[in-house]
């Protein structure tokens, strides 16, 4: 079962807070079962003046870093949720963002007080680069 359509709304707020300078962070959390696959974090960097996504995948035993444009980081998550992950927070200056899939599978979006007060650095040079 993929969630495209519930996952795009949530993505869409992931590119706003990038581009109003607010994102500090996303990262998938709460597996279903016992599996390999601990977290995503994933963070904003700058390669070539380009703003794309380190994603790194936090393995019991090891950990991977792989680097996506902001489009493509999209393709790259979502079959993670529900495979293995049934929560993913998106932090912003503004406020938290919760998608979260309950024992039904039924997806909720929510926010909540923001848990950080600044910005990743990394975008906060970029957009000032860029002006």
């Amino acid at each position: 079962m993929l969630f495209t359509e519930t996952f795009a709304v949530f993505y869409a707020k992931v590119k706003e807070s990038l581009a109003d300078g607010t994102f500090a962070k996303l990262t998938f959390a709460k597996t279903i079962g016992n599996t390999q696959l601990m977290n995503i974090y994933v963070r904003p960097v700058v390669e070539d003046r380009v703003l794309q996504f380190e994603l790194k995948f936090k393995f019991q035993q090891e950990e991977i870093v792989e680097f996506y444009t902001i489009e493509a980081a999209f393709d790259r998550l979502l079959p993670f949720i529900n495979n293995p992950f049934s929560s993913i927070i998106l932090f912003t200056t503004e406020f938290d963002l919760v998608y979260k899939l309950n024992k039904k599978k039924a997806v909720s979006i929510s926010d909540q007080d923001p848990t950080f007060g600044n910005a990743s650095p990394v975008l906060l040079e970029y957009l000032d680069a860029k002006k």
